[in-house]
């Protein structure tokens, strides 16, 4: 079994295609390490993980400026409140600098929050001082989430 990038499962090559089946396979995933594996009572089968397990598609704002909450939702109808106990990062490749952002949604499993979701994170976010410096982020539940550096930003 695999998850492509997209979000997508395979099994021998060919997606699956039935939602209540990825939805099933999703609620036994676990992570160990780098590796993922689906476990049951029986069995532990190993899996693919392109990039992310789960794909976060949707997202909800309560409340507006340091007392702000956000609720992250992703394709197989998980949701986490994106807080000290589920954070948001941002990767940056090195060459390009093309941010990669994700939500910790439980057990250690993360969902990459899509394009559409991420602009919208952005016109949320503000200039703050923290311990490394200026950084453009964001709150949620009390915490500031860096996304980007400010000396970054052009």
């Amino acid at each position: 079994m695999r998850i492509a990038r997209d979000g997508t499962w395979f099994h021998e090559g060919t997606p699956i295609g039935r939602p209540a089946l990825v939805r099933l396979f999703n609620s036994i995933l676990k992570r160990e390490g780098d590796r993922y594996f689906l476990v049951t009572p029986v069995e532990k089968v190993g899996i693919t993980v392109e990039d992310a397990p789960m794909i976060a598609v949707d997202f909800e704002v309560e409340s507006q400026g340091p007392d702000q909450v956000l609720t992250f939702h992703t394709k197989t109808e998980d949701a986490a409140i994106c807080g000290p106990e589920n954070p948001l990062r941002v990767l940056r490749d090195p060459t390009t600098g093309e941010p990669s952002p994700y939500i910790h949604i439980r057990r250690g499993l993360e969902a990459r929050i899509d394009r559409k979701s991420f602009y919208r994170l952005i016109d949320l976010c503000s200039h703050e001082e923290t311990a490394q410096g200026r950084w453009f982020g964001l709150r949620s539940s009390g915490q500031f989430f860096p996304v980007i550096p400010s000396a970054d930003l052009p």
